[in-house]
């Protein structure tokens, strides 16, 4: 859902957010989400 949300940031010529390439920002957020996402679910399935 989230890159569906992100389309039309990203369908641009030069896709760009506070002057920082949107790759680049693309790349950020999945690198500090993932962890959090792991611990979550480890979290999650204590059985």
């Amino acid at each position: 859902m989230l890159f569906v949300a992100a389309l039309p940031l990203a369908n641009r010529v030069e896709p760009a957010l506070g002057g920082v390439p949107f790759l680049l920002l693309w790349f950020i957020g999945a690198t500090l989400l993932t962890p959090l996402a792991v611990w979550l679910t480890w979290r999650g399935d204590h059985r």
